[in-house]
C-alpha cells in the first residue's frame, strides 16, 4: 500500500530543482573559476562585495561567536528581521532588504514567536524572513536543502545557521580535527560563493580566554581559516553590554560597542570607539575630554568634567601607563591615536 509523504513543518521545504549551481551568467563573474591569465584577471570587472550589514557582514561565510547566553540568538534574529524588512541593523546601520533564511536549530516555534513579538513591537512581521527549527546535517541533505531555498529566493541577502554545531554533520574518517573543521565550513562556503550571499554560522567560544579573540572560537583554527569573516561578541566591563570584535577578507578590523535592551530584545550600536564604553565611567570621561581638548593637564580635565582633581591626576597617570592616554610633556595628555603633539 502506498503511503503519503510530506515535509515536516519545521524543516526547510525542498523541491526537485538542481541543488547547487552558480549564479546565472551575466549577473557576476563565474564564482567557480579557479585559474586566470594575469592580463585577463586584471581586465575583469568584479562587483563590490554584497553586504548583508555594511562594514560588518559581507557575502561569504561569517563566523558569529560568543559565550553562551550572551545574546547571539537575539542579535541573529534581530538582524534577520531588519534585513528582511529593509530596516536598520543594530538600530543605526541601513541595510538593503531581501529574503533571509534563519535556521533556529536550538529554538522552538513558541519561543521564536515570543522573541519576534518583542523585537517587532508594533511592526508587521516580514514575509521575506523564513524560519526553520530543523534541517538535515550538511552532509546528509542539508546543503541541498539550503541551496533549493536559495534557488527559490534569488534575491536573498543572508542565511543564518544557529547553531552551526547542530548541522555540521559527522566528518569523514581519517581527517584531523583541523581538516574536519575546515571541511565543515567548506560545505557552507561553496554555497556562499556560488550564490553570492552572506551565510552566518553562529558558534560558541572556548571557556579559556585568549589574548587574540580569534583563538577563542570553539574548535580548531580550521573554522576561522575556512571562513571569510570572524565576528566575536563579548561582554564589556563598563557601560556597554557587549563589544563586537571582527576581522575578515573584506572586513577591516572592527571593535564596536553594543548595548542590549532587554525590554525590546534589541542590540544597539553605541556611538564612539568601543574603548569609550569598556574602560569604566571615569576613564571614559577623561578620554572623551582629552580627545576633544588635546593637551589638557589634569586640572583642566577636572574642571571641565567635574571630576575630583586627585582622581583625575591618578586616573590619567594610570591610563598613560596602560596606553589609553599619551603624555605630551609638561603634565599634559593627548589621545594616543593623535598624530601630532599640540603646541
Amino acid at each position: 500500500m502506498a503511503t503519503d509523504t510530506h515535509t515536516e513543518p519545521d524543516t526547510i521545504p525542498v523541491d526537485d530543482r538542481p541543488a547547487l549551481r552558480p549564479v546565472r551568467d551575466g549577473e557576476r563573474p563565474d564564482p567557480l573559476a579557479t585559474a586566470w591569465t594575469a592580463d585577463r584577471l586584471m581586465a575583469t570587472e568584479f562587483p563590490e562585495p554584497k553586504w548583508a550589514v555594511p562594514g560588518i557582514i559581507p557575502e561569504g561565510v561569517s563566523l558569529f561567536a560568543g559565550p553562551p547566553k550572551v545574546g547571539k540568538s537575539w542579535a541573529s534574529l534581530g538582524l534577520g528581521i531588519e534585513i528582511a524588512s529593509g530596516g536598520a541593523a543594530f538600530g543605526s546601520i541601513p541595510v538593503t532588504s531581501g529574503p533571509v533564511l534563519y535556521l533556529a536549530l536550538e529554538d522552538t516555534a513558541r519561543r521564536l514567536k515570543s522573541r519576534m513579538g518583542k523585537l517587532l513591537r508594533d511592526r508587521m512581521a516580514p514575509s521575506g524572513l523564513t524560519i526553520a527549527t530543523a534541517c538535515p546535517p550538511l552532509t546528509s541533505g542539508g546543503t541541498d536543502a539550503i541551496a533549493r531555498w536559495l534557488e527559490r529566493n534569488r534575491s536573498a541577502r543572508m542565511v543564518v545557521i544557529d547553531v552551526f554545531a547542530k548541522i555540521r554533520g559527522v566528518p569523514p574518517p581519517g581527517l584531523s580535527a583541523y581538516e574536519a573543521d575546515y571541511a565543515a565550513v567548506g560545505h557552507v562556503k561553496k554555497l556562499a560563493d556560488a550564490y553570492g550571499i552572506a551565510i552566518v554560522l553562529v558558534c560558541h567560544l572556548r571557556k579559556a580566554a585568549a589574548d587574540d579573540y580569534l583563538n577563542e572560537v570553539s574548535g580548531t583554527n580550521g573554522f576561522a581559516g575556512a571562513a571569510d569573516t570572524t565576528l566575536v561578541l563579548k561582554r564589556g566591563r563598563g557601560e556597554a553590554d557587549g563589544v563586537l570584535h571582527g576581522t575578515g577578507r573584506d572586513v577591516d578590523e572592527i571593535e564596536k560597542a553594543l548595548r542590549f535592551e532587554p525590554d525590546t530584545g534589541t542590540w544597539r550600536l553605541l556611538d564612539g570607539p568601543a574603548s569609550d564604553h569598556t574602560i569604566g565611567v571615569t576613564r571614559a570621561t577623561v578620554l572623551r575630554w582629552v580627545r576633544e581638548h588635546p593637551g589638557s593637564p589634569p586640572r583642566a580635565i577636572a574642571d571641565g568634567t567635574g571630576l575630583d582633581y586627585d582622581t583625575v591626576k591618578q586616573t590619567a597617570r594610570r591610563m598613560a601607563d596602560d596606553g589609553q592616554l599619551a603624555r605630551a610633556g609638561g603634565g599634559r595628555y593627548i589621545d594616543p591615536t593623535a598624530t601630532a603633539d599640540p603646541a
